[in-house]
């Protein structure tokens, strides 16, 4: 049976990386958790750092994932160390409230933080997107950065600006980055398939 997860981009937990194993054929990931540990079985899935991931060992206050070399490659998962904060989301249950927008986990690329400073009672957060992305860059429109549903403030170019209030900055992993650092984006699902039904329409 084919298991889809899909999520809101509403951080549950910001996690503690407690282990990193590389193994034969990928890497684990062992992570330290509080609210995310809770109703959650081996093979669930969880959005680290808005990366779909599988559970495939539940400890005391500690999940394991699996993460393929692939996945590192294209994800920010590579610059995850020891005592790295990771976002945390469990997968969207259908009784359940959509707060933010619908997120697939599937990481469209990395962009970089150009800015991230405070302005006034907001913290102003700019990020460089990957070449050829700037199309699903809309001003007011939806963006998932490393697992956060963030509304997009203003678009020049490949560069985009999110407005933060302190809150986020402090109860998810932005708050411990920089400048130069990158972040996973997801960009917004309608977007993309419309693209994709209009595309094979004009072909």
């Amino acid at each position: 049976m084919v298991r889809v997860a899909m999520f809101t981009g509403i951080v549950e937990e910001k996690g503690k990386v407690v282990a990193c194993e590389e193994l034969e054929g990928s890497w684990r990931y062992r992570v330290a958790v509080e609210v995310v540990g809770a109703e959650i079985s081996l093979g669930d899935s969880v959005a680290v750092n808005g990366c779909c991931l599988t559970v495939v060992e539940i400890g005391e206050g500690v999940l394991s994932f699996d993460v393929l070399e692939e996945t590192r490659r294209l994800t920010n998962l590579r610059d995850i160390a020891v005592g790295s904060s990771v976002n945390l989301e469990r997968s969207l249950r259908f009784d359940g409230r959509v707060g933010g927008h619908f997120v697939s986990g599937h990481i469209d690329g990395t962009g970089v933080i150009r800015t991230l400073r405070p302005e006034g009672k907001d913290v102003i957060l700019e990020i460089e997107a990957p070449e050829g992305f700037e199309k699903y860059l809309v001003y007011k429109g939806c963006i998932a950065i490393d697992g956060m549903s963030l509304t997009v403030a203003e678009v020049k170019g490949r560069m985009v600006t999110i407005w933060l209030i302190p809150h986020t900055l402090e109860v998810t992993s932005i708050g411990e980055k920089g400048v130069g650092d990158a972040v996973n984006l997801e960009f917004d699902l309608i977007a993309k398939y419309t693209e994709k039904i209009v595309a094979q329409r004009d072909a």
